[in-house]
C-alpha cells in the first residue's frame, strides 16, 4: 500500500507558548507561523497570548503589539495599515487576505496566522514574491502608444473609464494568485490571477494602442489557459475584486479577434 508523508523537514512542530501577564482578563491567543532559514529547524507554530484591552481591533495591531512587547524577532511585512499596499497579505484563520484590514472579532477562537501559501519563505510571516513581480513585468504594465503624444492629458469618455472599474484598485497583494491551484502547480508558467487582471487592466484601456501585441503575448497554453475558473481568486480577494471575469474577458477577446 502507497504511503503519502510530508518530508521531514517540511513538518511543522510545536513552538514557544507565550503566556499573558497575570491578572489579564481579556485574553486572545495568536499561533502564528515561525521559520527562519538561520538555525536549520523545521517550522513551528508560536503562541501568544494578547492583552485585548489593550489593543487594536485588526490582526495587524495585535502582530505589531507582539513585535514591539514581547518577541521582537517575528518577522512580517506592513506598510500602509489601510488596505491599499498590499504589504500585509497573509493566511489568517485559512483565508489569505490583509492583516490591517482583518478584525480580529471576525475571528472565534484562537487566530492562527500563517503565510501566503505556496510560496517560499524567507521567514516567518514573509514570503518570496520574486516570481509574481516577474510575472508582472512581463506584461509590461505600462501605457504603450505609437501615436503623436498629445499636447495634453489622453483624454477618455466616461464609458471607457469606467471599463477600467474593477481593474486599477488592485494592489498586488496577491491574495488571489496564492489561493489559486492551478497557480500552486504551475507557477512558473501560469500568470495567475493577480497579473492577468492587470494585464486585463491594460487590454481595457482605451488610451493604450498595443492591444495586439498584449494578446499575442499572452496566446499560450499556460500563460493565460490554465485558470480553470475555480473562482478562489474572486471569493478571496481583500479588495472585492473579480479576476476570475478579467481572465475571462480576456479570452473573449482572444476569440474575437479570430472571428
Amino acid at each position: 500500500m502507497a504511503e503519502f508523508r510530508l518530508p521531514a523537514n517540511s513538518k511543522i512542530g510545536a513552538g514557544e507558548t507565550y503566556k499573558a501577564a497575570a491578572g489579564t482578563k481579556n485574553i486572545k491567543a495568536f499561533k502564528v507561523y515561525r521559520w527562519t532559514p538561520d538555525d536549520g529547524k523545521n517550522p513551528s507554530i508560536d503562541t501568544y497570548e494578547v492583552d485585548m484591552d489593550a489593543c487594536g481591533p485588526m490582526v495587524l495591531d495585535a502582530l505589531i503589539k507582539i513585535k514591539n512587547e514581547i518577541d521582537s524577532s517575528l518577522t512580517f511585512r506592513r506598510s500602509c495599515r489601510e488596505g491599499v499596499c498590499g504589504s500585509c497579505a497573509m493566511n489568517i484563520d485559512g483565508t489569505n487576505t490583509l492583516a490591517c484590514t482583518k478584525f480580529i472579532a471576525d475571528v472565534k477562537g484562537d487566530i492562527k496566522i500563517y503565510p501566503l501559501p505556496h510560496m517560499p519563505v524567507v521567514r516567518d510571516l514573509v514570503p518570496d514574491l520574486t516570481v509574481p513581480y516577474a510575472q508582472l513585468a512581463s506584461i509590461e504594465p505600462w501605457l504603450k502608444s505609437t501615436s503623436q503624444p498629445p499636447t495634453r492629458e489622453r483624454l477618455q469618455s466616461h464609458e471607457e473609464r469606467a471599463r477600467l472599474d474593477g481593474l486599477w484598485e488592485c494592489i498586488l497583494c496577491f491574495c488571489c494568485t496564492t489561493s489559486c491551484p492551478s497557480y500552486w502547480w504551475t507557477g512558473e508558467r501560469y500568470l495567475g490571477p493577480a497579473i492577468l487582471l492587470q494585464a486585463y487592466r491594460w487590454l481595457a484601456d482605451s488610451r493604450d494602442e498595443h492591444t495586439g501585441d498584449r494578446l499575442d503575448a499572452l496566446e499560450d497554453p499556460f500563460r493565460l489557459y490554465r485558470c480553470h475558473t475555480i473562482m478562489n481568486c474572486t471569493k478571496t480577494c481583500p479588495k472585492s475584486l473579480n479576476p476570475a471575469k478579467a481572465i475571462a474577458e480576456i479570452k473573449k477577446m482572444m476569440v474575437e479577434r479570430t472571428i
